[in-house]
């Protein structure tokens, strides 16, 4: 998919990007995005943060997911930010829609404990076999 990224006040740009999930992390989502030519940016956070942000302004910390009415079609706003500044990315809700109604396929909603490793996070944090 393409977005729209801006900084805050600025003209923005399109770039690749790309959402991904998988079920060894259950409960992230990342968006890469970044030029052709080099390495992206990725930034990982909460899926259940994407998915309400579709229907209303979600996230009080450095990712935002707020719905964007104001065009056609309806674009997903995502205001990313660190200690250097403030990115605004903009996606077609529909394809965010339909990339999260996969990851639910995947790993339903309330199921995500399910598919937690807890056992090879204890020994990759403690380097000690079960």
């Amino acid at each position: 998919m393409t977005a729209h990224v801006s900084a805050l006040k600025r003209t923005s740009l399109p770039l690749p990007a790309e959402l991904h999930y998988g079920s060894t992390d259950p409960y992230a989502v990342r968006l890469s995005l970044g030029p052709s030519t080099g390495p992206p940016v990725t930034w990982v956070f909460a899926r259940e943060l994407l998915a309400e942000g579709l229907t209303r302004p979600a996230g009080p910390g450095d990712v935002q997911v707020l719905p964007w009415h104001c065009r056609t079609p309806r674009t997903l706003r995502i205001v990313l930010s660190n200690g250097t500044g403030t990115a605004l990315v903009e996606l077609a809700a529909a394809e965010v829609a339909a990339f999260l109604r996969r990851t639910f396929d995947v790993v339903p909603p309330g199921t995500e404990s399910e598919h937690l490793d807890l056992d090879g996070v204890i020994t990759a944090l403690t380097g000690r076999s079960g």
